[in-house]
């Protein structure tokens, strides 16, 4: 053996023995969770197992370090597998119509819930906490950005501060293209616009709402990088200094996004006694679950607050119009042609939460609507182009949307023994 080939049979070995060590474990905890949620007890034996169960999670509760935390999401994944297994094996009645109906309805209730637990588990089991990445010292080489403004019948009072901010971006004003794009065809915002210096622009119709919108001004603009804030986000100066070094550094990123921070309460945050004592959802998502998306290469646009790249966009025939919620859908599809995204935790902007809880609800309305339309029509489980993490993150962002469904069946169970008498 040469010593060239000496020298890379020493350096293959650690590796493989790290992946036969980690093949090995899996298989161990397989072996082991197999055990656990398949192994017959008596009542007796069922109450010792919940007990101990219990106050090992409160153990490892207790202990600091993401492996204390993946064990508990495997202890918790054991557990609930093995209620479903016990459903199925020892629980299901088809005596009867009603009772099969019944208690099927309940079963399936049941396994979506542990399916999208078990999902979740996975999908952010390891945050991944990105870090801004500098720009080039020479100016030169930073790229010319188009900033977009979609705006339809908001305020003036409303617009006027995302717009000033936008021009204010601490970026070179001859790489910086600030841009409204009015579909609300306002005189008065033509003004405006034309009194600070921003662009302006409008179309003949407003076919594809605000999808459509972004598009005509893709065709009217040339910077290198497209910019969107919705028109009640108002970015901070350094916005693109902090999110454009990714896109220099990786030219295989086609976005960048960054959390939506509100300043203004939600409608729960406002009525309820809680207050803001109580985390918003909005800090769920992106505080946890895009890092988590982003580890596995699956973050999604959320319409604003994003740099994307325009090759990547057109590529793709622009963003999509025939869903509603047309900016996960543009991000699925730029990643299916094999571009990556990023996710950058640092909240850069900040915009008006809902006002009224009808409009909260309606928010949330089309989010599902659209999510579910994405999932009828391009299902990631079987899409080209995205490997199985992307497949089940964006399947989670959807699959998430349908828990309506055994919400219901959850609440209305009881009414089967209080009317029927069905267990």
């Amino acid at each position: 053996m040469s010593a060239l080939h000496r020298r890379d049979w020493l350096a293959w070995v650690p590796l493989a023995r790290t992946r036969i060590g980690g093949i090995a474990m899996v298989l161990a905890g397989l072996s082991v969770a197999s055990t656990v949620i398949l192994t017959p007890l008596s009542a007796e034996q069922q109450g010792v197992f919940a007990i101990g169960g219990f106050l090992v999670a409160l153990l490892l509760g207790k202990v600091p370090g993401r492996a204390m935390t993946l064990a508990l999401a495997a202890l918790s994944c054991m557990v609930s597998l093995r209620y479903i297994f016990w459903r199925l094996s020892d629980t299901l009645d088809y005596t009867g119509w009603v009772q099969a109906f019944l208690g099927t309805g309940l079963l399936l209730a049941e396994i979506y819930a542990v399916v999208a637990l078990v999902i979740a588990y996975v999908q952010n089991a390891w945050p991944l906490d990105r870090k801004p990445v500098p720009l080039p010292d020479d100016l030169a080489e930073w790229p010319s950005v188009d900033v977009f403004i979609p705006s339809y019948n908001e305020s003036l009072d409303i617009v006027k501060p995302t717009v000033l901010a936008a021009l204010a971006l601490d970026w070179p004003a001859d790489k910086l293209n600030v841009i409204v794009l009015d579909d609300g065809r306002r005189p008065e915002s033509r003004e405006s616009c034309a009194k600070v210096g921003a662009g302006y622009l409008i179309r003949p119709d407003n076919k594809g709402a605000k999808a459509g919108n972004i598009n005509h001004a893709l065709t009217k603009t040339s910077g290198e990088y497209v910019t969107i804030f919705d028109c009640d986000h108002v970015p901070t100066r350094a916005f693109l200094q902090l999110t454009m070094g990714w896109m220099l550094r990786d030219k295989g990123l086609c976005m960048v996004q960054t959390p939506h921070h509100f300043y203004s309460p939600d409608p729960f945050e406002r009525n309820l006694a809680s207050g803001e004592a109580v985390p918003n959802e909005s800090l769920l998502f992106y505080g946890l679950v895009q890092m988590g998306n982003d580890f596995w290469g699956a973050t999604f646009f959320c319409g604003s607050c994003a740099v994307i790249r325009r090759t990547a966009l057109e590529g793709i025939g622009g963003v999509p119009t025939s869903t509603v919620t047309e900016d996960c859908h543009a991000s699925l599809r730029m990643q299916k042609a094999g571009w990556r995204t990023a996710y950058l935790r640092i909240p850069l902007a900040a915009g008006l939460a809902t006002e009224r809880l009808m409009l909260h609800i309606g928010q949330r309305l089309r989010w599902g609507r659209g999510m579910i339309q994405i999932l009828r029509t391009e299902n990631p489980l079987t899409a080209r182009g995205l490997n199985w993490p992307q497949r089940l993150c964006y399947f989670m962002a959807m699959f998430h949307f349908l828990f309506p469904l055994p919400r219901f069946v959850f609440l209305t169970a009881p009414l089967a023994w209080l009317l029927l008498g069905r267990t």
